[in-house]
């Protein structure tokens, strides 16, 4: 941040986590989450399959493809290193579940830099991305509207509205349960032996407004999402 006072600036930062409030309702529900902050990827993230293999299912959220494609012994000691996101899609293939929640840097994200449409996990979405910046930002507030009977959703009444969203196409041969504007907002996938989806808004602030974060079924919903995307 940058503050300016008359003739005088000076600049401060603080540390945020995006995911506290999925993260609250997921460990409320039982539901046993390894939690890495974008900047731990580049030195935590698993580089073997096995090690991924004990987890049901992956979620990510707001963290470019980049991320996961310069880990630190590449980009800095030319390294060869496992290729994460190929890791991502062989733990797909195999029966895991997949989750991509949206925001700034999901999907494309703002001026394209997420970047996953040009990565491995365009093929295990069950959406197709935008060229470029795929942002819908609606400030003044839209609800999604449930398309599908899909038992997700039942007896999740009205939902709350949301800020924006990232704009995507829904893939033949996948179930879209929401759309907003039209288009695909809340879609379920398979590839091969695993399950996907694809959350087209955020889960957090600000395109998930506090509406939507302190909506009765918030809880209900992100715990029921990711339980059905858990290895038969």
């Amino acid at each position: 941040m940058i503050h300016t006072k008359g003739y005088d600036s000076f600049t401060s930062t603080k540390y945020e986590e995006g995911a506290t409030h999925l993260l609250q309702t997921l460990n409320d529900n039982g539901i046993d989450v390894t939690y890495m902050p974008a900047h731990e990827v580049q030195v935590r993230f698993p580089r073997s399959i096995e090690d991924l293999r004990i987890y049901d299912a992956i979620v990510i959220s707001d963290i470019g493809a980049n991320t996961f494609l310069l880990q630190n012994p590449t980009f800095y000691n030319m390294e060869k290193v496992p290729n994460s996101l190929e890791l991502i899609k062989q733990f797909v293939s195999e029966g895991g579940g997949f989750l991509m929640i949206g925001g700034y840097l999901s999907f494309m994200g703002i001026e394209g830099k997420a970047n996953y449409k040009n990565s491995p996990l365009a093929e295990i979405l069950p959406v197709v991305m935008e060229d470029g910046d795929d942002r819908v930002e609606v400030p003044q507030g839209i609800n999604p509207n449930v398309v599908s009977n899909h038992g997700l959703l039942k007896e999740l009444g009205e939902w709350s509205s949301f800020l924006g969203y990232n704009k995507l196409t829904a893939k033949s041969n996948t179930d879209t349960l929401m759309e907003i504007n039209e288009d695909p907002f809340l879609v379920l996938g398979s590839y091969h032996k695993g399950k996907t989806a694809a959350f087209a808004s955020d889960c957090a602030p600000h395109w998930g407004s506090l509406e939507f974060v302190e909506w009765e079924n918030y809880s209900v919903f992100w715990s029921e999402l990711i339980k059905s995307l858990q290895k038969d």
